[in-house]
């Protein structure tokens, strides 16, 4: 179980990360690099889920 609670925990950094992108792109005074950088972030969470989610199928 310990690995679907580490899966609902990166979905939810996920989610909340994605709300941080959104919020920083609608900022006149957005940085691209900022943003680019959360992006990446966001995937790599992405990418972490999906490895998780393989192993407990």
């Amino acid at each position: 179980m310990a690995v679907e609670a580490r899966i609902r925990e990166l979905d939810q950094r996920h989610r909340d990360l994605d709300a941080v992108i959104r919020q920083t792109e609608r900022s006149p005074a957005a940085d691209p690099h900022e943003i680019a950088a959360l992006k990446r972030r966001k995937l790599r969470l992405k990418e972490e889920i999906e490895q998780l989610r393989g192993r407990v199928s």
